[in-house]
């Protein structure tokens, strides 16, 4: 089925989570941090405009070499059509909506251009109510609304299985598209469109794209993110 991907989404955070529970405190070391860009800057160096991925273990390729995850596929396409932008990934396995909401701060110390945001799936798995989501998700766009009042948003929409109920599947499906009409963000509708119901786009846990996954994850963000660039280079 279509949200096939999802359904053990959480099971991998259950190690990853364990990385996750002190990531509050974790932020000093590049590998630990997760937030890495290409090779050819630092943040604290970068001259280009700064994209931001703010996720889960899906933003931060698990599984995979971090330069095969979705954000460095992005930024190889940035690269290839001469833009000036920079990607950071801050992926973090096992993140819930809370635990993005207790580490944005820390990732605000430097300014940033865009911000993607892709968290929830584990909030869904976990069974959190929608409501407590929403709030959090909110919370964590206007913090880095605050600290940078110009920057453009990208929301990642994600999916529930529907084992989780009619009623909480249409919930928190709806999280996304009303987090982007309130904030004026840019909305993918579905990151995993195409790669969830597809076994041989997923690793053997079948929970996480694959490389092959990933490239189709990329196109998709692109499908979004692209004309939000190309606007902000006008």
């Amino acid at each position: 089925m279509k949200y096939i991907a999802l359904a053990l989404v959480l099971l991998s955070g259950s190690v990853a989570a364990e990385e996750a529970d002190d990531s509050t405190t974790r932020l000093s070391g590049s590998a630990e941090l997760t937030v890495e860009a290409s090779p050819k800057s630092e943040l604290a160096e970068v001259s280009s405009r700064v994209i931001l991925f703010f996720g889960d273990s899906l933003t931060a390729g698990y599984g995979l070499d971090r330069e095969q995850a979705f954000p460095a596929l992005v930024q190889a396409r940035i690269d290839s059509l001469g833009w000036n932008f920079e990607v950071f990934n801050a992926g973090l396995g096992g993140e819930t909506s809370a635990g993005g909401l207790r580490r944005i701060d820390w990732l605000l110390r430097r300014p940033i251009d865009v911000f993607v945001l892709e968290l929830g799936a584990n909030d869904g798995l976990r069974g959190i109510d929608p409501k407590d989501t929403h709030a959090n998700l909110q919370q964590i766009v206007e913090r880095v609304k605050a600290k940078n009042p110009g920057v453009a948003l990208v929301i990642a929409g994600m999916q529930m299985p529907p084992n989780m109920g009619a009623e909480y599947t249409e919930a928190f499906a709806a999280i996304f598209p009303a987090l982007a009409e309130k904030n004026d963000a840019a909305l993918i509708p579905f990151l995993l469109e195409g790669v969830g119901d597809q076994p041989a786009l997923n690793l053997p846990d079948g929970n996480h794209p694959n490389v092959e996954g990933h490239q189709i994850v990329a196109e998709t963000v692109w499908m979004t993110l692209g004309p939000v660039l190309e606007e902000l280079r006008r």
